[in-house]
């Protein structure tokens, strides 16, 4: 069997800025939940789905708010969005998936911990991470565990993550501490861009194992010197910036296996929110749990 993981709050994101606005009975901005439910079910009719869980981001803040202040929250989005997260989640339990909604946690942590807890099952043969977030790509092993970008249509395992970002997955971490990630709020380190990090990172392995004194460097670079020095001077910044961009596997996903088949919507949630949102979506349902 295949195991399907969704970034259930990339989905929210991207089908509030790409799907046209609606709203429901009561005056309330739905567009994006409504344009959800239609993806999930898209993908819940395509070959091959079978066994389902989505993660969302119930708050934006989680424990790496408390490690770095300049870390990402919610300040700045649209509250017509912000509105949409719980009705997302409710709309995709109405489908009949499983829903894991994330508040110490981040829902990247959901994804990254089902991830290695149901790729290890011997009766899966492969887990599709369904998001294009270059956080992710640590999770990636091999082509059993790869990212699937739904929209593109394009699937990227191993060899894809090491020609996108110039390093293997399990130097994701270090190269997002070194070069930064601005939607994260994680500043990176002066000078070291995506190249310059992917070499050093290549030839050395980790951020700690980098010398000191370029002139140990096993790889070649323009402005070294100054590198180096940046390198020495934020060393205890690069410990904080890569535990931020390390994705947990502890989360306590309460799901077994057998929990992630999909056996069908639920009729009279999903009937609910269709009168609630004044939209149908139950013809495109091909299985009922009641």
């Amino acid at each position: 069997m295949q195991i399907h993981l969704v970034d259930g709050t990339y989905e929210l994101f991207r089908n509030y800025y790409g799907a046209p606005p609606k709203t429901a009975r009561d005056g309330r901005e739905v567009g994006a939940t409504v344009a959800l439910g239609r993806t999930l079910l898209g993908l819940l009719l395509s070959e091959g789905v079978t066994h389902v869980g989505v993660a969302f981001d119930h708050v934006v803040e989680s424990f790496r708010n408390e490690l770095f202040d300049g870390y990402k929250t919610g300040e700045g989005i649209d509250p017509d969005l912000f509105g949409q997260f719980e009705p997302a989640e409710g709309m995709t339990r109405a489908l009949g998936l499983v829903v894991w909604p994330m508040i110490e946690f981040e829902a990247d942590d959901a994804l990254a911990t089902a991830a290695a807890l149901y790729g290890r099952d011997e009766r899966v043969e492969r887990v599709l991470i369904c998001s294009p977030d270059k956080d992710l790509a640590q999770c990636v092993r091999e082509d059993r565990i790869v990212l699937v970008d739904r929209r593109r249509k394009k699937t990227i395992d191993e060899d894809g993550v090491r020609e996108k970002y110039g390093v293997p997955p399990v130097s994701i971490p270090d190269w997002l501490a070194l070069v930064g990630d601005a939607a994260d709020g994680i500043p990176g380190v002066p000078r070291w861009g995506a190249r310059s990090a992917a070499a050093a990172l290549v030839a050395h392995g980790h951020i700690d194992d980098i010398p000191e004194d370029p002139r140990d460097w096993k790889f070649q670079v323009r402005g070294a010197a100054s590198l180096a020095e940046n390198l020495r001077s934020h060393r205890d910044e690069l410990a904080l910036y890569r535990t931020l961009a390390t994705l947990r596997e502890d989360v306590p996903l309460e799901e077994t296996l057998d929990d992630l088949e999909w056996r069908g919507a639920r009729r009279s949630e999903l009937e609910a929110l269709c009168r609630a949102y004044d939209v149908n979506l139950l013809e495109r349902v091909s299985r009922w749990i009641d």
